[in-house]
């Protein structure tokens, strides 16, 4: 066994990765504060081929060093827009016949391995470091999981929480031969 080099692993140009096919999963992050976190994120989407990253409220948009740092540069290949209205966007996305998954610890969440995955496109919501994601947003997503935990801490970073959920969602994604 040895690593690979940079040169075996087949990456794709910021312009080949843009036209290249996406799953059909997208991502909404309410409220989420840390530059570090969003560029995280980015780069988690970046590597699952997200359709789109919605970042809502006062979640900060590239361009910004912080950002830049944690993606890597994924904010350049990501398709991301920055949204004053969450909840009307989301409604939108709703309609347009997504299903909204909110990435939280409810009183209806599924264990992330458990969740009987519905038929796609999703958005999976994320939700702000300390308060979750908001309960108008909450009440608009069909679906709830959350990744068991079995430590004195119930929460993980919402950075590495949605790098696991997005490749639970790609398994299942892969598993159906679905792409966009």
């Amino acid at each position: 066994m040895r690593r690979l080099l940079v040169e075996e692993l087949g990456r794709l140009s910021v312009e080949a990765y843009r036209q290249a096919p996406k799953f059909p999963l997208r991502l909404a992050l309410d409220h989420v504060r840390s530059r570090y976190n969003v560029g995280s994120i980015l780069r988690s989407a970046d590597a699952f081929r997200v359709e789109k990253v919605y970042l809502g409220g006062f979640t900060p948009a590239p361009p910004h060093p912080e950002i830049h740092r944690s993606a890597l540069g994924a904010e350049e290949s990501v398709d991301w827009e920055s949204v004053a209205d969450l909840a009307g966007c989301l409604s939108d996305l709703k309609a347009q016949g997504f299903t909204l998954i909110a990435l939280e610890h409810t009183t209806v969440s599924r264990p992330l391995w458990a969740f009987d995955w519905p038929a796609p496109p999703w958005v999976l919501v994320v939700g702000n470091e300390l308060t979750g994601i908001q309960d108008d947003l909450l009440a608009l997503c069909q679906w709830a999981v959350e990744i068991p935990q079995f430590g004195t801490k119930h929460s993980l970073n919402v950075a590495v929480a949605t790098g696991i959920a997005l490749y639970e969602a790609v398994r299942h994604l892969q598993g159906r031969k679905i792409f966009s």
